[in-house]
Order: C-alpha cells, then structure tokens, then sequence
C-alpha cells in the first residue's frame, strides 16, 4: 500500500510506540510520512528479505493511519452503502469477520489512496496509508458524516509476515490458527484485546496486529523473543512487496491512474461495474466502467531486465535502441532477493502489454533490454483455506 521511500518534511518527526525498541535492535532510522522509522536494521535489508521468506518478519507499520466508521443508525450495511459512495468496491457485500482491498478515487477515476476495509460486525475499519491519512480522514467526514460517526484510533499497528507466522503467533494466540487470508477479529495477545487480520503485504502469509498503544512494546518484545522472528525495516519491505507485485501508493498508483490502468479490476466486483447491482455511484465511476469495457491505452505490467544491473523507478522505456520517444516509465524497480535478479514494474501501452515483449529502458544514458512479464514474481503464499 504505502510507499516505502524515505521523505523529507520541516515538520517535527513523530515516532511510533516502538521506537525505541528499534534503536535497541540497531535500527537505522530515516524520515518517512511524517515518521522516524526503521529503513533497516542490525541484519541488513538483503538478510532482513531473505528471512522474512524462510521464516517470519515483524514490521512496525503504527504510522499508518486506523479509522473506524460506525453507522449511525447502528446498522453496518448503512456504513457501507456510505463508503460505496467513495470507492468502486463491494463493501455492502463484506461479510462480518472479513475484510477487503479498496481505494478512494477522484472524479477522473485517479486513486487518490488505497487500503485494508474490514466489517467488525457493528462498524467498519480502515487501515490507509501514512502518507494520506489525514487527508483520508478529512474525505470521510466531509462526504459520510450524516450517515456515520468517524473516529481515528490512536493505537500501535504491527505486522508478522512469512512461513513461519501462524506457528509463532498461535503460541500468543491460538484462535489465530482458524484464520484464513483476509479474516478479522479481535483476540488477546498478552492480556490485551488485538484487532488481528491475516493478509499481507509481503506475498507472504502473515498477520497485521493493532494493539493498545501500551501493550505495543511487550507484544512486539515476545514475538521478537522468538528465534525465528527477526525486526524488518521499510527496505526490506519494499522488495518484498515489489516481488509480490503489489502496488506503492505515490508510485505504481496514484491520482492521474485508473484501477484499470493498473491492473487492479480484480478489486472491483462484479456488482459495482455495468449491470450489477449498485454500478457505479463512485467518483470517475464513467471513465472506470467506460475502460472495464473498452480497455485503456496503457497497463501496468510486470518487467525483467536481461543482465544483472536493477532498473529503477522514474526510468523510462523505449520501443528500440533508437527510438527517440520514450513509450512508457518504471515506477518500481529494483533487485529481488528471491528470485536472485533484478525486476520492476512500470507502465506501457496495451500493444507492449504481452509477456515476452521486449523494450529497453534508459539507466544513466543506456538503453538495457527489458522483458515483459507477468505479476507477481514469487507464488504467494497466503492461507485461503
């Protein structure tokens, strides 16, 4: 969801709850959204992946933004009626106990900010993005305030990513074994009440954790106390998720891109597009549903370079060494620790769009070849059963 580079702000840095229990595990500390934060720690990035992977990863991820909308009617189909009104997916339809990919979009169909939608049984919740938070929260009650009361939870937010995950957090919480991928609900870990989810952004199975804020250190403190949890920083992060073809908020989406344009209709159900049930009645809900059914002139796809040296981000593709106008541009790049090469993703024409197709991209005033390929580059492995 959000991205992962650091950024520079005259703001004072705010820090998470676990900040200090970073710095005792060697974490380098950066600026990001608004936040001290972790970009890598004691084992280094490389290590911190490739961990992660074989075992289990523990990510702090309290930046994020935590926003419940509770119906004022007290009926939570009423909540999600509201928010359909602002994104093109089926929240009326989000059983309670589940949760559910979403994202805001603007009148030109654009994602404004993409997130986690959980039905709690009486209210909903939202997991967004640091980077946006405010501004998110700040739409919520311009538009939903007659039909629900929005708060924003002060409370940690940590996630438990890879193989590993479910053994070690069952030891803590054992109604977390009968969770399957995208199940919410709420269990004590160490005495105190958790909103547990299991999804991911790695590609990994694993659990996001939001805790009270002063259970935040001694939970994350008995998890790190297991052998096969090491902490993981945002560099770590980045890679993974990249593998996992999963989109960076800023980056891969943003305000001028559809969810069609990348590759996000899988999001988007069948009854909010041409003729289910509750079509459209989102903002740009004319230009999505116009490319749901047409196409768009452009992708987001999955690219390879052939030889060893990374692409990254804000690099443009050419059609051949000697075109002189660039038909596309990386907006993630980098190398991939699993797969033991360098991969990115980037934007082309739907002609281009055909794994196998080759272009080139420029890096420092050469063109290198580039080959189109599917998403995502490793299997997830998440539990859907």
């Amino acid at each position: 969801m959000s991205a992962t580079t650091p950024t520079t702000s005259s703001a004072p840095l705010k820090r998470t709850p676990l900040y200090e229990l970073h710095l005792e595990h060697g974490a380098r500390m950066v600026p990001f959204a608004g936040y001290e934060m972790p970009v890598q720690f004691a084992l280094g990035v490389l290590k911190e992946h490739l961990h992660t992977r074989a075992a289990a990863g523990l990510f702090d991820v309290s930046h994020m933004g935590q926003i419940v909308l509770r119906p004022k009617s007290g009926d939570v189909a009423d909540a999600a009626r509201a928010l359909e009104r602002l994104v093109p997916v089926d929240i009326l339809g989000l059983a309670p106990g589940r949760q559910r990919y979403a994202f805001f979009t603007n009148a030109n169909g654009g994602i404004i900010d993409d997130m986690m939608v959980a039905n709690r049984g009486d209210h909903l919740l939202l997991v967004v993005n640091a980077a946006s938070k405010e501004a998110d929260e700040a739409l919520l009650r311009a538009e939903l305030s007659d039909d629900c009361d929005i708060e924003r939870l002060d409370r940690a937010l940590m996630a438990l990513q890879g193989p590993r995950a479910e053994a070690i957090l069952t030891r803590l919480a054992p109604d977390c074994a009968g969770m399957r991928f995208m199940d919410v609900r709420e269990v004590q870990i160490n005495g105190a009440a958790c909103i547990v989810t299991r999804s991911g952004y790695t590609g990994e199975d694993g659990f996001e954790i939001s805790t009270p804020i002063e259970a935040a250190r001694p939970i994350a403190e008995a998890l790190l106390g297991e052998p096969d949890v090491e902490p993981i920083g945002l560099g770590a992060r980045d890679s993974l998720r990249l593998e996992a073809g999963m989109c960076l908020c800023g980056s891969d989406i943003d305000t001028e891109t559809t969810p069609v344009e990348a590759d996000l209709v899988w999001a988007i159900q069948k009854s909010r597009r041409i003729g289910g049930v509750r079509a459209g009645g989102y903002p740009g809900a004319d230009t999505i549903l116009e490319q749901l059914e047409k196409g768009t002139e452009r992708r987001r796809v999955g690219l390879r370079p052939e030889g060893r040296a990374p692409v990254r981000t804000g690099a443009p593709l050419f059609e051949s060494l000697e075109a002189s106008e660039s038909i596309g541009l990386v907006t993630s790049g980098g190398f991939g620790p699993s797969v033991d090469a360098p991969i990115a993703m980037g934007y082309l024409p739907g002609s281009f769009g055909t794994p196998g197709t080759k272009v080139f991209a420029e890096v420092r005033g050469k063109r290198l070849p580039v080959n189109v390929t599917e998403l995502p580059f490793i299997v997830p492995r998440y539990k859907r059963s």
